[in-house]
């Protein structure tokens, strides 16, 4: 059962599958259905609302429309779960979209997922985005909530501030000998291999700045795995930035060491979801609270690293 118009279930489902195939396999229905609906809507409202392409992405009209539409759905489910009282368990569990950076799904994230989906049932959708980066997901409607960076609330949204997530600079004791010896400098560090997650990861360049203010152009490693950046450190593949929660046994073993002792970088992370009242976003804002004050540091006060 659905209380949600089959216009806006059908633009819903393009933009989350990615393609008008995917989404009529989604809702047991033809791709020409899928279309004819999409068309009826467009016309409706007039305008385009879908780009046809490889994924299918939202325009400018389409990001508000799916904005509105995603909380439709959201709230939609707990009305049903509301009066449906009989509802047995084969019923559609509710589906929440977040956008999450890799460091925290491959940390302390996960954890909250597990407990939502065991006390309430949930289901997610999980977008990986960088933490600077993640704000852009909930402009444009692709989520519900995203951990982010961003401090300042997008438009029509709440922020929680979750806590601090602390990087170290590391790499094998024979890299550090080698290109290090010296000390950590702008000599050293535009030398050196480096380790990047992808073209949106600036931590590695925000840290060279806390040290120089030097124009460094270092050789760099690209490697999109958070797991993969240390044991690549280990190896001696470059120098990297990497949480502390995932150095523990690294450091203790002494398969890598910090470049130079009490230099990190600490990150505020924040939980953004949109302003509406949800029983669904209460529950996953209580449980990303929870498990952030474990997997977290609470301020980043205590010290600096410059």
């Amino acid at each position: 059962m659905s209380l949600l118009n089959p216009q806006l279930s059908a633009f819903a489902a393009v933009l989350s599958e990615g393609s008008f195939e995917s989404a009529a396999r989604r809702l047991s229905i033809t791709p020409s259905a899928i279309s004819q609906r999409i068309k009826a809507l467009e016309d409706r409202l007039g305008q385009i609302l879908i780009l046809r392409q490889s994924p299918c992405r939202a325009t400018e009209a389409g990001q508000r429309l799916l904005r509105s539409v995603q909380q439709l759905q959201l709230l939609e489910a707990e009305t049903l779960d509301d009066f449906a009282v009989e509802r047995t368990g084969e019923a559609n569990p509710t589906t929440v979209a977040i956008a999450v950076n890799a460091d925290s799904l491959a940390t302390w994230f996960l954890g909250a997922l597990a407990e939502l989906h065991q006390r309430h049932r949930l289901l997610f959708d999980v977008r990986v985005e960088d933490q600077d980066h993640s704000t852009d997901l909930l402009r444009d409607g692709s989520v519900l909530g995203a951990i982010t960076a961003d401090a300042h609330p997008v438009q029509g949204c709440t922020v929680r501030k979750l806590g601090v997530m602390r990087y170290l600079p590391v790499a094998s004791p024979a890299f550090v000998a080698r290109h290090f010896a010296k000390g950590l400098d702008a000599a050293s560090l535009g030398h050196a291999p480096m380790l990047v997650f992808n073209r949106k990861d600036a931590l590695q360049w925000r840290f060279m700045r806390s040290v120089t203010r030097a124009r460094l152009a270092p050789p760099m490693h690209y490697l999109p795995s958070s797991t993969g950046f240390v044991e690549a450190a280990a190896l001696g593949l470059g120098w990297a930035m990497a949480p502390e929660s995932m150095l523990k046994r690294p450091l203790g073993e002494g398969t890598v060491q910090a470049l130079e002792p009490g230099r990190w970088l600490d990150v505020p992370l924040y939980w953004q979801h949109w302003s509406i009242r949800s029983v669904t976003l209460s529950h996953v804002t209580d449980a990303l609270i929870a498990a952030a004050a474990q997997g977290l540091r609470l301020s980043d006060t205590t010290r600096r690293h410059t």
